[in-house]
């Protein structure tokens, strides 16, 4: 109980100091993380339809994997992915590179909406915000900035994914 409080305190805590700084960039990746959420779950829902909707539930999982390597970087450091992919979304570390993810991102989704209409048209509107996040702090000349979230002590991450190699290995 006491685990779960402090896990909750810290992360809103971290949020509302993110929302303090009106960075457009950092209230993007909030919303990105929130999407991976609802990709997942939105995702999983909609596989059972009995159509070609199944389709975009399944890119939707996978769009949601994707996000999560995105907006958590630090999860290239320690899962086993190719160079190819990991050069792949290093791509994507600035505000306009990511404005263009996310609207490919919504777009995908949209298309969806071509087949039937399904509350995978969330996950299209919360692309669609994130990518509108990125443009606006693109356009604002705000300096891309990564989440307290992410940005906790270079020294203590570095550290605990060196353990983690370590114990793989």
């Amino acid at each position: 109980m006491a685990l779960a409080q402090t896990i909750s305190n810290n992360i809103f805590g971290r949020l509302s100091s993110d929302f303090k700084k009106k960075n457009f960039s950092l209230y993007g990746q909030w919303i990105g993380l929130l999407t991976v959420l609802l990709c997942l779950a939105l995702g999983i829902a909609n596989i059972f339809h009995a159509s070609l909707v199944i389709i975009f539930s399944i890119i939707c999982i996978v769009q949601g994997l994707i996000v999560v390597f995105v907006e958590i970087p630090f999860l290239l450091k320690i899962c086993p992915l190719t160079d190819k992919f990991t050069n792949f979304i290093r791509n994507f570390d600035d505000n306009l590179p990511r404005c263009g993810f996310y609207l490919l991102m919504s777009v995908i989704q949209w298309l969806s909406l071509t087949l039937q209409v399904t509350s995978l048209i969330v996950v299209a509107i919360f692309f669609l915000f994130a990518s509108s996040c990125y443009a606006l702090a693109y356009f604002k000349n705000q300096e891309y900035l990564k989440s307290s979230l992410q940005t906790t002590d270079d020294s203590v991450q570095g550290q605990v994914g060196e353990h983690i190699v370590r114990n793989v290995l």
